[in-house]
């Protein structure tokens, strides 16, 4: 990865290996039953847990991002992270915390009444016209994801004349956008799971080293997810070997932050990226 620095509350952070982000949702549906937190106490445990093996961001979601789930009204999108937020921050005080929603108003309230450092927005900005300017004005890193429709319909926008370039262009337009208004601070995700197929998933992966072209750090979520699980036939709860081959995978073409279910595992394949990449081949 390109080192990357981030200006986090007015202080500017600089990094120079890979980050864990890992995963807290304060969701009853979620698709992977074991990242739930329902109660502020199995938040914060949940929190305390990730923490102590070694996430450097723990990333709240109170909204579930799986393809086909039901909708959640603001409001409570609102009490969720209201409960879970304060919690997140008790227990694991050393670590940035990120919020993963795509509305404006709960951004905001998540930075101004309960201290969280980065906005995650799975739809890129695309389903609240308000966001950009609210991270604008909030001051705040902000993760660039790529996603085409809704989460209810993402799934039926799969069809693209050549997935990478169409990715790399509609990510490209939107941190043109970005720009304009005064965010530079972006993460670039590409959205691995969101409207694309299995195929095009893997093939966006294979070209995963074009979008260094932005020079933004690069964020992969493939925990536990369907590209793991309906390639090999297996289920969530079993997909965490899966998990560490596609995020070995994804450190070596460039990847700086990994999304992930599994903060101490996630920790090991940069240790390991990290051994071989400092030794020279013949």
């Amino acid at each position: 990865m390109t080192p990357f620095s981030l200006n986090i509350k007015g202080t500017l952070h600089e990094y120079s290996h890979p980050l864990v982000m890992g995963v807290l949702n304060a969701t009853p549906d979620s698709f992977y039953s074991a990242s739930r937190a329902a109660t502020e106490a199995e938040v914060a445990a949940a929190a305390a847990r990730l923490a102590a093996a070694g996430a450097d961001i723990i990333d709240v979601g109170a909204y579930s991002s799986r393809p086909g789930a039901g909708d959640v009204p603001e409001e409570v999108e609102l009490e969720r992270l209201a409960h879970a937020l304060p919690a997140v921050v008790a227990a694991a005080p050393g670590c940035l915390i990120s919020v993963d929603t795509f509305r404006a108003r709960v951004a905001r309230e998540a930075v101004e009444k309960y201290g969280a450092h980065i906005i995650n927005d799975i739809s890129g900005g695309n389903l609240d016209s308000e966001m950009f300017e609210t991270v604008a004005q909030l001051g705040v890193p902000y993760v660039l994801s790529h996603m085409r429709g809704s989460v209810a319909d993402m799934m039926e926008y799969t069809t693209y004349e050549d997935v990478t370039r169409d990715v790399l262009s509609e990510l490209g337009d939107r941190l043109q956008e970005l720009a304009l208004m005064g965010v530079n601070d972006v993460i670039v995700d590409p959205g691995f799971g969101f409207s694309k197929t299995l195929e095009q998933n893997y093939e966006l992966l294979a070209n995963l080293k074009l979008l260094q072209l932005f020079h933004r750090p690069i964020l992969v979520g493939f925990s536990r997810k369907s590209m793991i699980t309906k390639l090999l036939g297996t289920t969530p709860d079993k997909a965490l070997n899966g998990t560490s081959v596609l995020n070995t995978l994804a450190l070596d073409r460039g990847a700086a932050i990994l999304r992930v279910h599994d903060a101490a595992e996630a920790r090991e394949c940069i240790r390991i990226y990290e051994a071989l990449a400092s030794k020279k081949s013949l």
